[in-house]
């Protein structure tokens, strides 16, 4: 094969990528971007490609370990590639079994949210304009039959969208084929998961043998498909104006008069699963079960997502799926990862050069040192008595007399957290951090913990 050849291969799927990105508006150059880098060919070849078309890239790992040597395979491989590339990774380490044991999620559900919710903190700190993930044609045939075999809205027979608020697929009009071949001519070498080989799963099931077969027996099936879900999208325009307006008619604040909708609907199901879908992971099985009696009461619906709803005497309202707090939970916390249980909270250990504290009551800095303290952090309830020496003042000051300030009401007081270490509180959570262990002069690494929103109380 001539260099020409290589040549044109490079960069005719540079420009289809650029068109893409250009046609869509999915990027500008006036801020990063950070790119899911899993070390599949997909993501390798769109961080080398939006890289190569002037981009300001950041690579973003999330190292699950459910694979053993595979995940550290993995995040070698990850590692080399932005080092070729020359770009910046940001990896991060999961415990999937907690997150689980913590949510009730499936694997799939825990490694999905705690990618996301990882995702959303480095767009915050890294001031980065979109998340880029590498799915391509192929992914999004799958996942218009994996739709259509589950019984999806018309929403779900467009496939994958491609903008889903800050997360962008530039990709997604690039085959696999034109993946493979444009890393073979750059010499990037990709990771295969071993477990795609496996039919186990639905998806791979339609990868390797469903898809494949229609291929074959139907000459130009994908691409039939393709045209389907572009059609299907089409329409979904008018179609989301239509339920928005019929919507309203049944919206009390966050609550659902579900008798009224099914007294007075036609196509009520339909209805209420676009209500539910999208902005809560409810499928269309579990809306025709809360049709089912739908002016009834003490019926509970937990969605995929982990959302709640209740029903009680026709209205359908939204309830925190979170268990009542007890006031004397004590948890002792590791600092070098994310914490999980009482609270969500991510913890990113950084060099002091980045320091750059922002105005967030969710947000605490800790100097890296705690990692060395004992005995270990906990995370526990407010006591009575209990005093914190606010960071920035002198002296101290009770607990209490800050929840009096931020006008805590009772419950919120019982359901607040105090990070303690030994017999000192270093951060009320969510309210006022202490000036132990604080970043200072002296400090080489900073701790940066936040806590994810839905936990704040």
């Amino acid at each position: 094969m001539t260099s020409n050849v290589n040549l044109n291969i490079i960069k005719n799927f540079e420009r289809r990528v650029a068109a893409t990105v250009r046609r869509q508006a999915l990027l500008h150059r006036n801020a990063p971007v950070v790119v899911a880098l899993s070390g599949g060919a997909d993501s390798v070849a769109l961080l080398a490609a939006l890289t190569a078309l002037g981009y300001d890239c950041r690579a973003a790992h999330c190292n699950f370990h459910l694979r053993g040597e595979e995940s550290m395979r993995d995040a070698a491989h990850c590692v080399d590639i932005c080092r070729r590339i020359g770009v910046d990774l940001c990896m991060r380490d999961f415990d999937v079994p907690a997150r689980m044991r913590l949510t009730g999620e499936s694997v799939e559900m825990a490694c999905r949210s705690l990618r996301y919710e990882w995702f959303d903190s480095l767009l915050d700190r890294e001031r980065a304009q979109a998340i880029a993930v590498g799915h391509h044609r192929e992914d999004n045939v799958e996942t218009f039959m994996l739709n259509l075999l589950r019984g999806t809205g018309p929403q779900g027979l467009c496939g994958m969208r491609v903008r889903n608020g800050y997360v962008v697929r530039p990709l997604l009009e690039c085959s696999r084929a034109q993946i493979e071949a444009y890393l073979h001519e750059r010499g990037l070498g990709f990771v295969v998961d071993s477990t795609n080989a496996s039919n186990d799963f639905k998806r791979n099931r339609l990868r390797n043998v469903v898809i494949p077969m229609l291929d074959e027996q139907f000459a130009g099936a994908s691409e039939a498909i393709e045209r389907s879900m572009a059609n299907v999208a089409d329409s979904m325009a008018l179609y989301r104006e239509l339920v928005d307006e019929r919507a309203e008619h049944y919206r009390q604040g966050s609550d659902i008069l579900l008798a009224d909708m099914a007294r007075d609907e036609t196509n009520a199901r339909m209805l209420l699963y676009e209500m539910l879908h999208n902005s809560e992971g409810f499928s269309m099985s579990a809306v025709a079960d809360m049709l089912r009696s739908p002016d009834g009461s003490g019926r509970r619906f937990v969605s995929a997502g982990g959302h709640v709803r209740e029903l009680h005497r026709g209205v359908l309202s939204a309830v925190s799926p979170q268990p009542q707090r007890q006031e004397s939970d004590c948890y002792s916390v590791d600092l070098s990862r994310d914490i999980l249980t009482p609270l969500h909270i991510t913890v990113e250990r950084l060099p002091i050069s980045s320091f750059s504290p922002e105005r967030n009551p969710a947000v605490m800095y800790l100097d890296a040192a705690i990692l060395d303290a004992t005995p270990a952090p906990q995370l526990r309830h407010w006591r009575r008595g209990d005093r914190i020496e606010p960071y920035g003042m002198k002296g101290s000051r009770l607990v209490s007399d800050l929840f009096s300030d931020a006008g805590y009401s009772a419950l919120q007081k019982r359901n607040t957290f105090l990070l303690s270490q030994a017999d000192k509180v270093l951060w009320v959570c969510g309210l006022r951090a202490s000036r132990h262990f604080a970043v200072g002069p002296g400090s080489k690494e900073y701790l940066r913990l936040e806590i994810k929103k839905h936990n704040i109380t």
